[in-house]
């Protein structure tokens, strides 16, 4: 066979395995045998090997598995994945309801969804073609896992038409693949993955897309993110395109008059959930019209045009056998149940939540008890009660400690709270979940420093604040027990890549009581550098939006002691980054100066010399904006070819139009 041959005849295999693949994995409808699809696998596979230089990033064969990777790269989603309300009654969902109708009137219906359990992820298609897939991560931030993805045989490599479009979906691990994984973890003396989506989000985050490929997950598709030359009027519409282009969606998905059907959805299935071949925590309810999505807006942390359901708890018994305290990083002393092993919600529950002495007398919880458990919204085991009728006599009251059971300082209760509290700034227990908050996700989101590696840096006196972590050395990470030579080096790449955060992650990651990362990110944009910061009076916090009397003394009390002063001294001189460097919606400067200063911009479109991410780095650190729809607050849209339904609808509400060449224009005359 010469390569012209070979051309033609990859041609038509790659053609014929996704169309069979397509019938199987989306439909469910098989057109041809297994063993007929794995002929012509082989036959591929043959091929390809006889001619590497015509193997292309769409052939079925990556379903196999790819090289190695050395690292997950860090993606910013073009249009936020956020997460969704939660409704846990008809009554929550009916309110929902009324919201939606005092926004947009009474000429409503909604879509039900599943609630997949499983991983969120976005994917990227240009031009029909799979160009990159993300986790969601923090919502604005994911992590790039293309070469895992590619391996799930519901996502399409090549789209049955040219868009380009990114899509959201869940990954997930059907229930017999589960099974079986755990059935060959228990054979190899491996520890069982606890629940399916545990499963999938490991399978997903492997280095190695072999592994995964091994793991037979599957994908759903349930919304669009954008999408170029595709007008679309309803969320239902949207899936059904979804469906048609080559994307697995559920079938499950109904339309819905009323919030009463919507309703009678989610009854439906609470009752026939564990029937699925795959798990599902809840029902997803969108408003369909999707202009009215745009009315509705968002909140901070959600879009108010959907809310998710939330099955009732699972609740069932076991025996209570000891309480163990746990001392968090600000001081409060946590009881926690220790149980019989039970199974909840499908996993294995050995600990539940017992929240403060008060809870423990008023529902008189005693050591030896056969207590209800439940996983409050199917996540966190808590014990709800006590079958009193099952005690024998021999059950023992249980007592908090009047000493911190880390450092024998003596506890205290704080005026209006409930907990008890240790207020030694030096207990051990407190100083490593301090440190264990600062390297988090949402924090400095420090890669491969997870609670097991603190703990042993701790132990090891090797860490004794979070400004010691800068100053770690090679030789003594490779001494650790399970640290090998590539997994310091990484780590010691991830400890320097966090340097150049933007303060609000700092901020967030100092643990300052009552600062959470949205109080975080609302203080590093107005005051812009932590010395700034920590000169601002009670009065110039309470002066800032949203910042309320608790927090603004919570701020300046906690600057005011000498041990911080001297923690962010020794910040900086490792060279911490000390200012906000994020994205600003409206920045303070002479246009002149800032090419986009105070613009919202939209880029639609294909992009022939810039990726959408490069454009978007580019226009935010020329004080711009990036969103991902058109709106009445759009001032720019900068359009590629092929720019669709976003570009008509700016010119309807009468936005500036850039091309790209227009874009690329005025940069060179600033530069």
């Amino acid at each position: 066979m010469d390569k012209r041959e070979a051309e033609e005849t990859l041609k038509q295999l790659r053609s014929e395995l996704d169309d069979y693949g397509y019938h199987y994995y989306v439909l469910d409808k098989p057109k041809v045998p297994d063993a007929e699809y794995d002929r012509l696998m082989k036959q591929l596979l043959e091929v390809e090997e006889a001619f590497p230089e015509l193997k292309t990033d769409d052939s079925p064969s990556v379903r196999i598995g790819g090289p190695v990777a050395s690292a997950f790269k860090k993606v910013t989603h073009a249009v936020p994945m956020m997460s969704l309300s939660n409704a846990f009654s008809a009554d929550d969902l009916r309110q929902f309801d009324r919201r939606v109708r005092q926004a947009v009137g009474d000429d409503i219906s909604y879509v039900c969804e599943l609630k997949f359990d499983g991983l969120a992820v976005s994917l990227t298609y240009e031009n029909g073609l799979l160009t990159r897939g993300a986790t969601r991560g923090d919502g604005t931030i994911g992590e790039e896992i293309t070469g895992n993805l590619r391996t799930v045989s519901s996502i399409p490599l090549r789209l049955r038409e040219p868009v380009s479009i990114e899509v959201r979906g869940e990954a997930y691990m059907p229930k017999r693949s589960f099974e079986s994984l755990n059935k060959a973890k228990e054979e190899a003396g491996e520890e069982k993955f606890a629940n399916p989506r545990n499963a999938a989000a490991g399978s997903l985050r492997q280095l190695d897309p072999k592994i995964a490929a091994k793991r037979n997950l599957a994908m759903f598709a349930y919304s669009i993110g954008e999408v170029d030359g595709k007008a679309l009027t309803t969320h239902y519409e949207g899936l059904q395109f979804l469906n048609e282009i080559g994307f697995k969606v559920s079938q499950e998905a109904q339309e819905c008059a009323s919030i009463e059907d919507v309703i009678a959805f989610t009854e439906t299935w609470t009752e026939k959930r564990h029937d699925l071949p795959y798990e599902i925590d809840g029902i997803v309810i969108k408003v369909n019209n999707l202009a009215q999505h745009e009315t509705l807006g968002f909140t901070a942390k959600s879009p108010r045009w959907a809310t998710a359901y939330k099955f009732p708890a699972e609740e069932v018994l076991t025996v209570l056998r000891e309480i163990e305290l746990n001392v968090g990083r600000t001081g409060v002393v946590t009881p926690t149940a220790i149980l019989d092993p039970v199974v909840v919600a499908g996993t294995t529950v050995k600990r539940a939540s017992l929240h403060n002495e008060d809870l423990i007398r008023e529902k008189d919880v005693k050591l030896g008890d056969t207590v209800i458990v439940k996983k409050a919204g199917d996540i966190i085991p808590e014990v709800v009660g006590v079958l009193t009728d099952k005690r024998t006599g021999n059950e023992v009251d249980f007592y908090m400690p009047t000493q911190c059971p880390e450092c024998d300082s003596e506890l205290d209760r704080l005026e209006g709270e409930v907990a008890l509290r240790c207020l030694n700034p030096k207990c051990p227990a407190q100083i490593r979940e301090g440190l264990i908050h600062f390297v988090s996700r949402n924090a400095m989101n420090i890669d491969g420093l997870g609670e097991k590696v603190i703990s042993q840096l701790f132990k090891h006196e090797l860490i004794a604040d979070v400004a010691d972590l800068y100053s770690l050395n090679r030789d003594e990470l490779l001494a650790l027990e399970r640290m090998g030579e590539k997994s310091v080096d990484n780590l010691l790449q991830a400890i320097t890549t966090s340097k150049e955060n933007s303060l609000e992650r700092l901020l967030f990651g100092l643990g300052i009581r009552f600062v959470g990362a949205k109080a975080a990110k609302t203080l590093a944009l107005e005051f812009n550098s932590m010395e700034a910061l920590q000169q601002a009076t009670v009065d110039a916090l309470l002066a800032v939006n949203e910042i309320g009397e608790k927090m603004a003394d919570s701020v300046v009390s906690y600057f005011e002691k000498p041990e911080v002063t001297a923690l962010l001294e020794k910040l900086a001189a490792q060279d911490v980054n000390m200012v906000y460097t994020g994205p600003r919606q409206v920045v303070e400067v002479d246009s002149d100066s800032l090419l986009f200063a105070g613009k919202t911009v939209v880029l639609t479109g294909k992009l022939e010399q810039w990726t959408r991410g490069e454009a978007q780095e580019r226009i935010e650190a020329l004080g711009g904006s990036v969103t991902g729809s058109v709106s009445k607050k759009t001032t720019l849209l900068i359009a590629g070819e092929d720019a669709g339904s976003k570009q008509k609808k700016a010119e309807s509400l009468g936005i500036e139009i850039w091309t790209e060449q227009m874009f690329i224009d005025a940069l060179n005359e600033i530069e």
